[in-house]
Protein backbone atom coordinates (compact mmCIF):
# COMPACT_ATOMS: atom_id res chain seq x y z
CA UNK A 1 0.00 0.00 0.00
CA UNK A 2 1.54 3.49 -0.74
CA UNK A 3 1.67 5.99 1.80
CA UNK A 4 0.43 9.83 1.38
CA UNK A 5 1.81 12.46 3.23
CA UNK A 6 -1.90 12.91 3.99
CA UNK A 7 -2.12 9.66 6.61
CA UNK A 8 -0.87 10.21 10.07
CA UNK A 9 -0.38 7.98 13.46
CA UNK A 10 0.22 8.48 16.98
CA UNK A 11 3.90 8.18 18.27
CA UNK A 12 4.08 5.63 20.88
CA UNK A 13 5.84 7.97 23.38
CA UNK A 14 4.95 11.38 23.02
CA UNK A 15 1.41 10.53 21.78
CA UNK A 16 1.48 13.58 19.30
CA UNK A 17 0.03 13.12 15.89
CA UNK A 18 3.24 12.16 13.19
CA UNK A 19 3.49 10.95 9.85
CA UNK A 20 2.61 7.34 9.24
CA UNK A 21 5.94 6.87 7.50
CA UNK A 22 7.69 8.75 9.71
CA UNK A 23 11.25 7.02 11.06
CA UNK A 24 11.82 9.75 14.27
CA UNK A 25 9.58 11.45 15.66
CA UNK A 26 9.89 15.22 14.69
CA UNK A 27 8.03 16.36 18.96
CA UNK A 28 10.34 13.91 21.13
CA UNK A 29 13.13 12.95 19.13
CA UNK A 30 12.63 9.16 19.42
CA UNK A 31 12.93 6.29 16.71
CA UNK A 32 9.90 4.69 15.75
CA UNK A 33 11.82 1.55 14.16
CA UNK A 34 13.10 0.46 17.33
CA UNK A 35 12.39 -2.67 19.68
CA UNK A 36 11.01 -0.34 22.29
CA UNK A 37 8.83 1.54 19.97
CA UNK A 38 7.22 -1.76 18.51
CA UNK A 39 6.33 -2.93 21.79
CA UNK A 40 4.67 -0.10 23.24
CA UNK A 41 2.88 -0.20 19.68
CA UNK A 42 1.63 -3.65 20.60
CA UNK A 43 0.89 -3.11 24.23
CA UNK A 44 -2.35 -0.62 23.19
CA UNK A 45 -5.51 -2.03 23.70
CA UNK A 46 -5.99 -2.91 19.44
CA UNK A 47 -3.96 -1.76 16.72
CA UNK A 48 -5.02 1.39 15.37
CA UNK A 49 -4.84 1.90 11.24
CA UNK A 50 -2.99 5.46 9.78
CA UNK A 51 -5.71 7.83 9.70
CA UNK A 52 -6.45 10.36 6.59
CA UNK A 53 -6.11 13.73 6.94
CA UNK A 54 -9.91 14.09 6.70
CA UNK A 55 -10.59 11.20 9.10
CA UNK A 56 -8.22 13.06 11.83
CA UNK A 57 -10.45 16.32 11.61
CA UNK A 58 -14.00 14.57 11.98
CA UNK A 59 -12.89 12.92 15.10
CA UNK A 60 -13.52 14.85 17.89
CA UNK A 61 -10.99 15.58 20.64
CA UNK A 62 -10.86 13.58 23.79
CA UNK A 63 -10.61 16.38 26.71
CA UNK A 64 -7.26 16.23 28.84
CA UNK A 65 -8.20 16.60 32.37
CA UNK A 66 -6.08 19.04 33.85
CA UNK A 67 -4.80 18.20 37.45
CA UNK A 68 -3.39 21.77 37.44
CA UNK A 69 -3.99 24.98 36.14
CA UNK A 70 -2.72 28.37 37.20
CA UNK A 71 -0.13 30.88 36.51
CA UNK A 72 2.64 32.93 38.41
CA UNK A 73 1.85 35.01 41.35
CA UNK A 74 2.56 38.38 41.44
CA UNK A 75 5.29 37.87 44.08
CA UNK A 76 7.68 37.38 41.63
CA UNK A 77 8.11 40.60 41.32
CA UNK A 78 8.30 41.57 44.75
CA UNK A 79 11.80 42.82 44.00
CA UNK A 80 11.09 45.14 40.96
CA UNK A 81 7.72 46.40 43.09
CA UNK A 82 10.59 47.62 45.55
CA UNK A 83 12.88 48.88 43.48
CA UNK A 84 10.43 50.55 41.24
CA UNK A 85 8.81 52.59 44.57
CA UNK A 86 11.92 53.46 45.47
CA UNK A 87 12.32 55.46 42.22
CA UNK A 88 8.93 56.31 42.26
CA UNK A 89 9.51 57.81 45.53
CA UNK A 90 12.56 60.02 43.39
CA UNK A 91 10.43 61.26 40.86
CA UNK A 92 8.10 62.26 43.56
CA UNK A 93 10.72 64.41 45.30
CA UNK A 94 11.86 65.98 41.96
CA UNK A 95 8.90 67.04 40.61
CA UNK A 96 7.87 68.46 44.00
CA UNK A 97 11.48 69.81 45.85
CA UNK A 98 12.11 72.70 44.27
CA UNK A 99 15.47 72.35 44.52
CA UNK A 100 16.61 75.11 42.68
CA UNK A 101 15.48 77.39 45.31
CA UNK A 102 17.89 75.98 48.34
CA UNK A 103 19.55 78.92 50.68
CA UNK A 104 23.13 79.45 49.07
CA UNK A 105 22.37 78.44 45.69
CA UNK A 106 22.93 82.37 43.79
CA UNK A 107 20.60 81.73 40.38
CA UNK A 108 19.32 84.32 38.05
CA UNK A 109 15.11 84.12 38.09
CA UNK A 110 15.78 82.70 34.23
CA UNK A 111 17.95 80.14 35.24
CA UNK A 112 16.03 78.97 38.16
CA UNK A 113 12.89 78.84 36.08
CA UNK A 114 14.47 76.43 33.42
CA UNK A 115 16.24 74.20 36.15
CA UNK A 116 13.00 74.06 37.62
CA UNK A 117 10.94 73.03 34.44
CA UNK A 118 13.82 70.48 33.35
CA UNK A 119 13.22 68.73 37.14
CA UNK A 120 10.00 68.61 36.78
CA UNK A 121 10.07 67.20 33.07
CA UNK A 122 12.78 64.54 34.50
CA UNK A 123 10.12 63.50 37.42
CA UNK A 124 7.41 63.48 35.32
CA UNK A 125 9.06 61.60 32.85
CA UNK A 126 10.90 58.93 35.31
CA UNK A 127 7.75 58.29 37.05
CA UNK A 128 6.27 57.82 33.78
CA UNK A 129 8.82 54.70 32.73
CA UNK A 130 9.29 53.34 35.85
CA UNK A 131 5.10 52.92 35.83
CA UNK A 132 5.06 51.34 32.19
CA UNK A 133 7.87 49.25 33.22
CA UNK A 134 6.23 47.25 36.09
CA UNK A 135 2.71 47.31 34.14
CA UNK A 136 4.48 45.39 31.14
CA UNK A 137 6.11 43.44 33.56
CA UNK A 138 3.21 42.48 35.53
CA UNK A 139 0.85 41.54 32.30
CA UNK A 140 3.42 39.72 31.20
CA UNK A 141 3.47 37.43 34.06
CA UNK A 142 -0.02 37.13 33.95
CA UNK A 143 -0.53 35.89 30.99
CA UNK A 144 1.95 33.64 31.35
CA UNK A 145 0.01 30.10 32.00
CA UNK A 146 1.07 26.17 33.43
CA UNK A 147 -1.32 23.60 32.83
CA UNK A 148 -0.66 19.82 33.82
CA UNK A 149 -2.61 16.74 32.82
CA UNK A 150 -1.80 13.28 33.49
CA UNK A 151 0.65 12.79 30.58
CA UNK A 152 2.43 16.70 29.95
CA UNK A 153 2.99 19.57 31.23
CA UNK A 154 1.44 22.69 28.85
CA UNK A 155 3.00 26.38 28.62
CA UNK A 156 1.96 29.51 27.13
CA UNK A 157 3.69 32.74 27.38
CA UNK A 158 3.34 36.24 25.53
CA UNK A 159 1.51 39.48 24.86
CA UNK A 160 1.99 40.02 21.30
CA UNK A 161 3.52 37.04 20.57
CA UNK A 162 2.14 34.36 22.08
CA UNK A 163 3.61 30.64 22.48
CA UNK A 164 2.64 27.66 23.74
CA UNK A 165 5.05 24.33 24.49
CA UNK A 166 4.61 21.38 26.05
CA UNK A 167 6.71 19.12 28.08
CA UNK A 168 5.88 15.16 28.16
CA UNK A 169 5.66 14.16 32.15
CA UNK A 170 7.34 11.05 31.27
CA UNK A 171 11.17 13.45 30.55
CA UNK A 172 10.49 14.28 34.12
CA UNK A 173 14.05 12.81 35.91
CA UNK A 174 14.03 15.07 39.28
CA UNK A 175 11.65 17.50 40.92
CA UNK A 176 12.48 20.09 43.91
CA UNK A 177 9.89 22.41 46.07
CA UNK A 178 11.57 25.36 47.26
CA UNK A 179 9.64 27.97 49.84
CA UNK A 180 10.96 30.88 51.38
CA UNK A 181 9.59 31.97 54.98
CA UNK A 182 7.79 34.76 53.16
CA UNK A 183 6.40 32.17 50.18
CA UNK A 184 5.05 30.11 53.26
CA UNK A 185 3.66 32.96 54.64
CA UNK A 186 2.03 34.45 51.55
CA UNK A 187 0.89 30.40 50.52
CA UNK A 188 2.75 30.07 47.44
CA UNK A 189 6.51 28.33 45.97
CA UNK A 190 8.98 27.34 42.92
CA UNK A 191 8.48 23.68 41.71
CA UNK A 192 11.47 23.03 39.60
CA UNK A 193 12.13 20.03 37.16
CA UNK A 194 15.35 18.56 36.07
CA UNK A 195 14.01 16.69 32.69
CA UNK A 196 15.76 14.94 29.60
CA UNK A 197 13.94 17.43 27.33
CA UNK A 198 16.19 18.86 24.95
CA UNK A 199 13.86 22.29 25.03
CA UNK A 200 13.64 22.60 28.80
CA UNK A 201 15.97 20.83 30.49
CA UNK A 202 15.24 22.64 33.29
CA UNK A 203 11.46 23.40 33.82
CA UNK A 204 10.24 26.23 36.42
CA UNK A 205 7.37 26.82 38.23
CA UNK A 206 8.03 29.94 39.47
CA UNK A 207 6.06 31.39 42.99
CA UNK A 208 3.00 29.47 41.90
CA UNK A 209 0.03 28.71 44.66
CA UNK A 210 -0.24 25.28 45.69
CA UNK A 211 2.80 24.67 44.87
CA UNK A 212 3.15 20.99 47.61
CA UNK A 213 -0.02 19.74 45.59
CA UNK A 214 1.26 20.81 42.60
CA UNK A 215 5.24 18.77 43.28
CA UNK A 216 3.00 15.68 44.57
CA UNK A 217 0.69 15.96 41.04
CA UNK A 218 3.81 15.89 38.98
CA UNK A 219 5.63 13.47 41.16
CA UNK A 220 2.95 10.66 41.05
CA UNK A 221 1.71 11.70 37.40
CA UNK A 222 5.97 11.17 36.21
CA UNK A 223 6.45 7.87 37.95
CA UNK A 224 3.01 6.76 36.14
CA UNK A 225 4.18 8.02 32.80
CA UNK A 226 7.66 6.08 33.32
CA UNK A 227 5.27 3.11 34.08
CA UNK A 228 3.25 3.52 30.77
CA UNK A 229 6.08 4.08 28.85
CA UNK A 230 8.72 1.73 30.15
CA UNK A 231 11.18 4.47 30.64
CA UNK A 232 13.92 4.02 33.02
CA UNK A 233 16.35 6.99 33.70
CA UNK A 234 19.57 6.38 34.55
CA UNK A 235 21.44 8.42 36.94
Amino acid sequence: MQVTTSQTRQCPFCAETILAAAVKCRYCGEFLNTERARALVAARPGPREPDSGDAAQNRPANPVEALFDDQPSLWVMAGAFLIGGLLLTIAGVLISWPIERIAGLKLSAGNAAMIGRYRVLLGVGLGLIVAMVLFYKALKLKMTHYEVSADRIEHSEGIFDRRADNLDMFRVVDIKLRRSLLDCLVGVGTVMLTTTDKSHPEFVFEKVRGSRELYDIIKKASVAADHKSSVIHLE
